[in-house]
C-alpha cells in the first residue's frame, strides 16, 4: 500500500509541477506578445512621424544609448525623435524574453529620413529594450541600446 500511495502522491506532484509550468509558459507567451505590440506601437510613431505615440511607452527614468554613443533621457529621446522624418522604418527579426516583471526585447532596424538638420541618413542598427512591469501594472520602457550593423 506504501508503494501505491507512493505513486500516487508523485503522479499529483507531477501533474502540480506540469500545471505550474504550463501556466508559466502561457503567461510569458501573453507578455511576449505585449512587449510585441508595444514595440509594434513604437514603430508605428516611426513610420508615421508621431513621435508622441511613443513617450507613454518610455519610463520616467528612461535611459537611451543611441548608435551614435549618446546617453538621452526621455525628454531628449523625445526631442531627438521629433526631430527626424523617416521615410522608411521597419523592424527585423524582434524576439523578446521575459523574466518575470522584465523582459528584453531585440531585433533589427533598418530607417531612411532626414534628421533636424535636414540631412538624410540611412541605418541599420541591432536594438535592446528593456521593459519592466510598473506598479500599476502597465509595461514601459526603461533603457534603449542601439549599434550600428556594418553592411
Amino acid at each position: 500500500m506504501l508503494m501505491k500511495n507512493i505513486w500516487i502522491w508523485s503522479a499529483a506532484g507531477s501533474l502540480a509541477v506540469a500545471a505550474a509550468a504550463s501556466s508559466q509558459a502561457q503567461q510569458t507567451g501573453g507578455t511576449e506578445q505585449a512587449i510585441i505590440a508595444l514595440e509594434n506601437q513604437w514603430l508605428q510613431s516611426q513610420k508615421t512621424n508621431q513621435p508622441d505615440l511613443a513617450a507613454p511607452l518610455l519610463a520616467d527614468k528612461f535611459v537611451s544609448t543611441g548608435s551614435d554613443g549618446k546617453v538621452r533621457n526621455k525628454t531628449q529621446e523625445m526631442a531627438e525623435a521629433k526631430a527626424r522624418k523617416y521615410t522608411s522604418v521597419d523592424y527585423v527579426n524582434v524576439r523578446v524574453t521575459v523574466f518575470g516583471d522584465a523582459a528584453i526585447a531585440i531585433g533589427g532596424f533598418e530607417s531612411k529620413g532626414t534628421d533636424g538638420s535636414g540631412k538624410p541618413f540611412a541605418e541599420h542598427e541591432r536594438w535592446t529594450d528593456t521593459w519592466v512591469k510598473m506598479p500599476d501594472g502597465k509595461w514601459q520602457c526603461v533603457s534603449s541600446a542601439s549599434s550600428p550593423i556594418k553592411m
